[in-house]
């Protein structure tokens, strides 16, 4: 270990708690006193104060990347200085930690990062076309090596069109560190399985990955949910309860839709995110957590920042590094992959053959315009498995859109005529008789509209009919509008 740090009495305490975890140990108290004893010999890590007297802590980091060493960087910087630890951490930091240094945590952070793959080896890639360049790393540094339960996460983002090829290198080369992550892409394009992806070929594999719809939670029950509640802390709480990110510990905590977050709830977030500790409700202590955050949307967070209904200092805490995934008319040579793989899975499922895909069917479905993404591909390819007669499939896109075409409004009721005397009073023809089902019978057609347009996708309905992802569950359950996959949230065809 090398410890970097212009504090004696600091630099002394690493030094003897390093120590006792069994590592061998050199100091040093300034920049150039690093550069000499990294020009001497090799570290696992260096753990650097990001102040320093002749210097920044980013330079020694900057060396270590420009080097092309394989040791881990940890920086250490003061309370509340959030853009530092967001700077280190894009420029290739593994971890950063917050002053006063907790040396429980210190411990924690350090044995993550001298048990974290090297960094030095590259993964095995399936050849390429003759004629083709290989695409080139965007520091030039070698992508990490990943192990098997990482290489088949990367096998389950199906495709190898030259998008996809630059997403699973960028999956393979961000998973090494802490760093947050920020998944950003339209419904249905299979956010969730690059988070996944990070997870598994990252050095947590083997820890926790906890998936959480941050827009399917009740706005009342987000704070337990996540950060957990003690015995007796609320009405029914019978018994102490983990949150999210206590079970999620040495893992990673997935945080979908995180722009669907509340605004008082996105300041709570943030701190424990910050702290890494999380107070859960009715409990006087803070309990540390060790987490990685990935999280993944399909809004503009940018413009939901300017609008002022997400926390910039949260996103700047989110978006370290951001990866963004196609939408599948920007890779549409990976159809034939994409209806295989997803042929198959279907078949298995049923309990039957996988039926035959022509190139008329798929010709068909690369004219589609597919604005749903994959799931609205997998719910086209389901509904012809079912229609299907034999082992020949055929794809019905007959009465099928997925075109975001505006919605008619609904026509108002015209008023009825004013009655004079002159006139013999009768009932105006277009005044129903039950308002209250009339309206429900009018909103119970917008929805249905609305969910067969998007693939019965409710998080891309919501966003046509602006409302909220609670808003429109809510209505479909009061209106008993049924979809194919039924009322399961986390089904194929419900929401992202």
């Amino acid at each position: 270990m090398l410890v970097v740090d212009d504090e004696p009495d600091l630099r002394t305490l690493y030094e003897l708690t390093l120590l006792r975890e069994g590592y061998r140990v050199e100091a040093a108290g300034s920049v150039s006193e690093a550069w000499q004893h990294l020009d001497a010999g090799r570290f696992d890590a260096v753990i650097t104060d990001m102040r320093l007297p002749d210097g920044l802590g980013m330079q020694i980091l900057q060396r270590i990347q420009q080097d092309q060493r394989s040791e881990r960087c940890v920086v250490m910087t003061a309370y509340g200085s959030a853009e530092n630890a967001v700077e280190a951490l894009k420029a290739g930091a593994f971890d950063y930690l917050t002053k006063p240094v907790d040396l429980k945590q210190f411990r924690s952070v350090v044995a993550s990062a001298v048990h974290a793959p090297p960094q030095t080896a590259a993964p095995t890639k399936p050849p390429r076309p003759a004629g083709t360049a290989e695409p080139v790393e965007e520091t030039g540094r070698a992508t990490p090596a990943i192990g098997a339960t990482g290489a088949a996460a990367l096998e389950r983002l199906v495709g190898e069109s030259e998008p996809m090829r630059l997403v699973k290198a960028r999956i393979a080369k961000v998973a090494r560190g802490m760093a947050p992550v920020l998944v950003r892409g339209e419904s249905g394009t299979g956010k969730e399985l690059v988070a996944r992806a990070v997870h598994a070929c990252s050095q947590r594999s083997d820890g926790p990955f906890v998936a959480v719809n941050c827009g399917a939670i009740p706005e009342n029950l987000l704070e337990a949910e996540f950060f957990g509640a003690r015995k007796g802390s609320y009405t029914g709480s019978a018994h102490d309860r983990d949150g999210y990110f206590q079970a999620a510990r040495g893992g990673t905590l997935f945080l979908d839709e995180i722009g669907d977050l509340p605004l008082p709830m996105q300041s709570k977030l943030l701190r424990a995110i910050q702290e890494r500790s999380v107070r859960p409700i009715g409990s006087t202590q803070e309990d540390a957590v060790d987490v990685r955050i990935v999280s993944a949307t399909h809004k503009d967070l940018h413009a939901e920042v300017q609008a002022g209904r997400f926390r910039q200092d949260l996103f700047y805490r989110l978006n370290v590094i951001e990866i963004a995934v196609p939408a599948l008319r920007d890779r549409r040579e990976d159809l034939p992959a994409l209806c295989h793989a997803l042929l198959g899975r279907i078949a298995r499922d049923a309990g039957m053959p996988a039926p035959t895909l022509s190139a008329e069917v798929l010709q068909q479905l690369g004219e589609h315009p597919l604005h749903g993404n994959v799931r609205e591909l997998e719910n086209l390819l389901h509904r012809a498995v079912a229609l299907s007669e034999g082992d020949v499939l055929h794809v019905d896109l007959m009465g099928t859109t997925s075109a975001p075409v505006p919605l008619e409004p609904v026509a108002p009721v015209p008023p009825a005529p004013a009655v004079t005397p002159a006139a013999p009073a009768r009932a105006p023809a277009m005044v129903p008789p039950d308002l209250q089902s009339y309206l429900d019978e009018q909103e119970r057609q917008i929805l249905v509209r609305a969910l067969q347009e998007t693939g019965f996708n409710r998080t891309a309905a919501a966003a046509r009919l602006g409302l909220s992802l609670r808003q429109i569950r809510y209505r479909i359950a009061r209106l008993g509008i049924t979809t194919p996959n039924g009322d399961d949230a986390n089904g194929p065809g419900g929401d992202e």
